[in-house]
């Protein structure tokens, strides 16, 4: 029997999940288009599951290279030899799940791997997949998720300037390489120059400025939410409203995708019989109502993420606390550096202009945070107590 999932990768045939079908195909079109593009989303946004499902579709057309940085530790960033020799060890490991590498192209990476006094440099690695591209039998597209582990290194800038290289060269002389290039993460990959860059160095052009934008939208609607509730309904007939609890769940987390699989986690396994005799009990308006207070007062991984955040940047909390709790209405500012990063982290979105919460659970959890961070302050615990109204809208 399927289940509702929060905890890394969805698969289909194992958890219930949103359709996300019509999402693959609008990133397989640009994938067709040949772009070169970044998935960039917040934590648990559902980027490792979009992969997944775009790596299975794509296979049927495109040779394509799924790896991950994550596992590759400081050591493997710090030179492009370290770097050259754990990339190659991720894509001899992809042979393990079908990919063909042609026998010339191995040795080179077996001969990477191997080496240990003249240790191969990022050129050489790009000239093998150079080679590989030429060989291969179908176009190659390589996906790399969690660059978040490399973003603080020089060396990852230097892997991308060779890929901006590569990508050039091909629109300028026709050259073969890489039909697209995704890269999945936190971090918005085109502005790593100005984080890794000394700050005496000016220089503002990004090596990955040759990226599409990517403006797909990866939040579950309310549709795709009451189909997923409806395979669930069709497997345990509780009688629920499947329209209505949807419009219930997207309504309190905007389709942040951890957020809507964890209220219906919570109420599949956890309600009954703790709040509720019955599943049909559990399976309403009051049941969603019961598994989002328990989402705003537990530690999960999410809020273990987004909180820690907030403590190491005291300005982005400021603006945080100056929309809760002061109720200020700000400007959205796409060239601000604060705002930016609240809306890489996933806590703000563009409404209008205007900056706001990016969903009703975020608003009440970041409300919290910020009340019980004010405790020893009398004043501001005044000021919060006093603003409450202007958090509380229509009785929620």
């Amino acid at each position: 029997m399927k289940t509702f999932n929060t905890t890394a990768v969805c698969i289909p045939e194992k958890h219930y999940m949103v359709d996300l079908s019509e999402r693959i195909q609008k990133i397989k079109k640009l994938v067709d288009e040949g772009k070169y593009f970044t998935i960039n989303r917040a934590r648990q946004y559902g980027k490792t599951t979009t992969i997944n499902a775009l790596r299975k579709s794509l296979s049927d057309f495109y040779c394509v290279v799924s790896i991950s940085f994550e596992g590759i530790g400081n050591a493997g960033f710090k030179t492009e030899q370290s770097f050259v020799k754990a990339f190659c060890r991720k894509i001899k490991k992809e042979l393990r799940n079908g990919i063909v590498l042609p026998e010339s192209v191995l040795d080179q990476i077996n001969d990477f791997i191997s080496r240990k006094e003249e240790k191969a440099e990022l050129d050489e690695l790009f000239d093998a997949f150079l080679d590989w591209c030429y060989e291969s039998e179908k176009e190659i597209v390589l996906i790399i998720d969690e660059v978040d582990s490399a973003t603080n290194n020089q060396v990852f800038l230097d892997f991308l300037g060779q890929l901006r290289d590569s990508y050039i060269n091909r629109e300028t002389k026709g050259a073969k390489t890489f039909q697209s290039v995704i890269l999945a993460g936190v971090t918005d990959v085109k502005h790593l120059k100005s984080k890794i860059r000394d700050e005496a160095d000016s220089k503002e052009n990004s090596p990955w400025n040759i990226a599409a934008d990517f403006t797909i939208d990866m939040s579950l609607s309310e549709d795709g939410i009451k189909g997923m509730l409806d395979e669930y309904e069709a497997d345990h007939h509780t009688g629920m409203n499947t329209a209505a609890i949807a419009k219930q769940i997207r309504e309190y987390t905007s389709g942040y995708p951890f957020l809507v699989s964890r209220i219906c986690q919570l109420i599949d396994e956890q309600l009954v019989p703790e709040v509720f005799y019955t599943q049909s009990d559990a399976w309403s308006a009051d049941g969603v109502e019961q598994a989002v207070k328990v989402i705003i007062s537990e530690d999960n991984t999410l809020f273990d993420s987004i909180m820690g955040k907030l403590r190491n940047m005291p300005r982005l909390r400021g603006e945080l606390r100056r929309i809760l709790l002061g109720g200020e209405t700000i400007a959205h500012n796409p060239d601000n550096d604060e705002q930016k990063q609240l809306r890489m982290y996933g806590f703000i979105v563009n409404n209008h202009n205007t900056v706001a919460i990016a969903n009703k659970i975020f608003e009440m959890r970041l409300y919290n945070f910020f009340i019980g961070e004010s405790i020893f302050s009398d004043e501001m615990r005044g000021d919060a107590l006093d603003n409450k109204p202007e958090f509380i809208k229509g009785g929620e």
